[in-house]
């Protein structure tokens, strides 16, 4: 396993992080008890992952509580990052619809508090706004209220975690400008570079760490996801279209020869274009099974891809159709 400083945090990340919704969430078609789910954990750690991704609202706090107890005594070990934002103390979860979202001061004390407790922790190493919103990232108290957590030790960097869905890149470009913010993490694929590419160039320029999830492009890219492939309306992924499906396979035959010729499966691929990127810190793929882990942490081995492949690849993909982003109204 490999490893790279967290934009301008100076705190090392492992190249290939544990993103834990999996283990709060049955959102990827598989519930994950909660001994397997400790499994997961310490397999992952035993494979050199350091970088752990939570978030209060997976599983009502059932992430955190889960990291909490498998690395209780390790903290200096561990890289311990989760997200607040969403209300889930006053309102429950219905589906895969957004909660009402707080910011404020004091609802940043008390959600922080909450997830240190779980986290069985005095402070976390990377504090995320989660989905936030451009009207939040233009909100100065927000960030006041951070840096002031900083101050205190309570968390020694945040993050800006755009989403949900793909785009918003109005709200991460001005949170890496204008705020003193470590790290953006958004969805950025070989499939889906856009806004990824624009958001790249930024954090290389500000020193900020990119984190990425999505990076299998929903399953199309560990070949988990086919043409006929049917997806319950209970899964995440269920906002995949068939015809996407069908494009995307499409868009993987084109990027075969360049996979081929550096002896990559389509997945090693993915992966190490992403990892080409100096900008990126830690890639989240979706993890369900040791297996994964297993495969994913072999290729954080430091061999990526040549400048020639790397802009080939970025090439083709400004050659495909554009799709939508997401945005605030105000930048839309």
């Amino acid at each position: 396993m490999k490893y790279r400083t967290l934009g301008k945090s100076g705190i090392k990340v492992s190249e290939i992080g544990f993103g834990a919704w999996t283990l709060g969430l049955d959102w990827w078609g598989k519930k994950i008890e909660d001994d397997e789910a400790k499994r997961l954990l310490k397999k992952a750690y035993d494979a050199g992952i350091n970088y752990f991704e939570s978030g209060d609202i997976y599983g009502r706090g059932k992430s955190e509580r889960l990291i909490g107890e498998v690395f209780s005594g390790m903290r200096n070990d561990v890289v311990l990052s989760t997200k607040y934002g969403y209300d889930i103390y006053s309102n429950e979860q219905v589906g895969h619809k957004e909660l009402p979202q707080k910011f404020t001061p004091e609802f940043t004390d008390f959600a922080l508090q909450k997830s240190l407790e779980r986290l069985q922790t005095d402070y976390v190493d990377v504090y995320g706004l989660h989905n936030p919103k451009i009207n939040v990232i233009r909100d100065t108290a927000v960030f006041e209220t951070l840096d002031k957590k900083i101050k205190e030790g309570k968390i020694k960097s945040y993050q800006v975690a755009l989403g949900p869905a793909i785009g918003w890149a109005q709200e991460g470009i001005e949170a890496m400008e204008k705020r003193n913010t470590t790290a953006v993490q958004t969805v950025y694929n070989i499939l889906e570079q856009n806004p990824g590419n624009k958001l790249i160039e930024r954090a290389q320029k500000h020193n900020v760490g990119i984190l990425v999830r999505v990076p299998d492009a929903s399953g199309i890219l560990t070949g988990k996801v086919y043409a006929h492939t049917k997806i319950s309306e209970k899964d995440h992924r269920s906002v995949r279209t068939g015809d996407w499906i069908k494009e995307s396979l499409k868009k993987v035959d084109q990027l075969m020869p360049i996979a081929k010729r550096n002896g990559l499966n389509i997945t090693e691929l993915a992966i190490k274009f992403i990892l080409s990127h100096n900008a990126v810190s830690s890639v989240l793929p979706t993890i369900v099974g040791e297996e994964e882990i297993m495969m994913f942490a072999q290729m954080a081995d430091g061999k990526y891809l040549n400048s020639s492949d790397v802009n080939e690849i970025i090439t083709l993909f400004s050659q495909w159709p554009a799709y939508e982003l997401k945005a605030s109204a105000q930048t839309a």
